[in-house]
């Protein structure tokens, strides 16, 4: 059975320390993927943009600096809980969005009542939805190269 969690956060994209602009994002937790949350950014002219990256990630970062690679999540106030940096990177180019941290707290606390962080193998269906997924990345690497 795939079941989600969803929810919508404003989020403040920061263009520069002068320039900032709220948007709305969705942040969404399935069941079929139960190691992932994922982040569509609704950029004002643009079509929206998702990011799938480790729901621990996000529940470690709410706390603490961490992140690795493309994505790094941080307090924006290491003293204070109160606001959360999110930075996304693409080769040079990096996007940094700021949330306050309830909300963020309240949908990972929604994910654990689905489904309890550590709990994620349990989950009947999802070795055979990853046997599925490798599958069918294979096989579109195979037709594209």
């Amino acid at each position: 059975m795939r079941e989600s969690v969803q929810a919508e956060v404003m989020m403040s994209f920061l263009v520069s320390e002068e320039l900032s602009f709220r948007i709305p994002v969705e942040l969404r937790y399935e069941t079929c993927d139960p190691y992932a949350v994922r982040l569509t950014f609704h950029l004002p002219g643009d079509a929206p943009v998702t990011w799938a990256f480790g729901r621990e990630l996000l529940i470690d970062g709410v706390g603490r600096p961490c992140g690795d690679g493309d994505v790094h999540i941080a307090p924006a106030d290491t003293d204070v809980l109160g606001e959360v940096l999110i930075r996304l990177q693409v080769g040079g180019d990096q996007a940094v969005f700021r949330s306050s941290a309830p909300p963020l707290v309240a949908f990972l606390d929604r994910t654990d009542k689905l489904v309890p962080l550590g709990q994620e193998g349990a989950l009947e269906d999802f070795d055979a939805h990853l046997d599925e997924a490798l599958v069918r990345i294979l096989a579109e690497e195979q037709s594209a190269g």
